[in-house]
């Protein structure tokens, strides 16, 4: 019988991407403010376009943060250090809008309260040894190489925005073979053909032996297709081609589609937002059942209420790859992990300044010492309880 085939897509953004700047930018001023105030309350956003960043939103702390200093420098590491760039750290229009956090919102997070309703998603598989769906793990790949790169003078030519997709090739839902390989790189002029218009033919195979075969190795064949700046030329870039807001990168941020997103995003949001500690603790205890050998696939979905600490809702999915019924992995959750803000924060040591580093190449599948839900430490216990069910 022949092998069911499909294809599944998913896309990371660089660094340099106006999208990522804002969110490194609204996690720094998150991680400024837990330096000097653990208790700080933070909600941080960011806009830029050409020329022009603007950072506001709702934060109380008895922190003091140079929001410009500190957008500079955030700036000035990510690259964009000239003008032939589009955007220059030395140069670029800082407007500071913070306000206060509501009251309102305050006295029931005060109390221990989640910071807002919504519901939140975790996952886990076995496709990768950072148990992350392949196609993800491979495009943030792709571009911190874009990065490693252009840092290391490797191939000079490269400007701080990049984008990459992968489509990865599955055989009765077993990874095969990668298909298609999407690389946007921004670049400096003096690749450009006698046209002007398109980057040259050694140009576009330096990014590919460059870039794209160290990172996917034997996952590409004679076959694989390869998309490199497909419009010709990707010299205009960063915030001097398109608009960047905090928030607008869930689904990069997250498992790249292969599990729906949370209701709402990360960056620049302090721990008392269940937006970010729930999405935190979510993939923590998926991880850990999937490490546990309790399912091969496991996807949790937590509901809360502002101002009530326990969740009103947990929900697990294993796609009928546990022997264990989904109930008894929501019972086996409960009994091993906190999940209120409190304890979430308390569990994972949420209040540290450990934020800017997840504002690029994802949130989940990280194996830095800051990303604490990436831990599975508590495999084991989940093995030993469940062979007593």
């Amino acid at each position: 019988m022949a092998a069911r085939k499909h294809f599944f897509t998913s896309e990371s953004v660089g660094e340099g991407h106006p999208d990522k700047l804002c969110d490194q930018i609204s996690d720094g001023v998150l991680d400024e403010v837990l330096r000097q105030d653990p208790d700080g309350r933070v909600a941080c956003e960011t806009y830029v376009t050409m020329g022009l960043l603007v950072v506001g939103g709702e934060i109380t702390t008895s922190a003091y943060v140079d929001i410009q200093k500190l957008s500079r420098k955030i700036i000035e590491r990510i690259g964009y250090v000239h003008p032939k760039y589009g955007f220059d750290h030395h140069t670029c229009a800082i407007i500071n809008t913070i306000n206060c956090q509501s009251p309102d919102i305050a006295q029931g997070v005060d109390k221990g309260g989640a910071g807002d309703q919504g519901f939140m998603v975790g996952y886990a598989c076995r496709e990768t040894d950072e148990l992350m769906p392949l196609p993800i793990m491979l495009a943030h790949k792709l571009v911190a190489r874009m990065a490693e790169v252009r840092r290391g003078n490797i191939l000079k030519y490269l400007g701080p925005d990049c984008k990459s997709q992968v489509t990865v090739e599955y055989h009765d839902g077993a990874a095969k073979r990668i298909d298609a390989v999407v690389l946007a790189c921004q670049h400096t002029a003096d690749i450009l053909d006698d046209t002007g218009e398109q980057i040259t033919n050694k140009a576009r195979n330096e990014i590919i032996e460059t870039v794209a075969k160290p990172i996917l190795k034997n996952w590409v064949d004679k076959d694989t297709k390869y998309y490199v700046n497909q419009t010709g030329k990707f010299v205009v870039g960063g915030p001097q081609s398109d608009t960047g807001m905090t928030g607008r990168k869930i689904v990069v941020d997250t498992y790249g589609g292969v599990a729906a997103p949370g209701g709402g995003a990360f960056s620049g949001k302090d721990p008392t937002k269940v937006d970010r500690s729930a999405a935190y603790m979510a993939r923590y205890v998926a991880k850990n059942i999937v490490a546990a050998g309790l399912a091969d696939r496991c996807l949790i979905h937590i509901a809360y209420v502002i101002g009530k600490a326990e969740p009103l809702a947990v929900m697990i999915d294993t796609f009928g790859s546990s022997k264990l019924s989904e109930a008894a992995l929501v019972k086996l959750t409960n009994e091993n992990f906190d999940l209120t803000p409190r304890g979430m924060i308390k569990e994972l040591n949420l209040l540290r300044p450990i934020y800017q580093k997840t504002a690029c190449y994802g949130h989940f599948g990280r194996t830095e010492p800051e990303f604490s839900w990436e831990s599975t430490d508590k495999a084991a216990a989940l093995k030993k309880q469940a062979a007593k069910l």
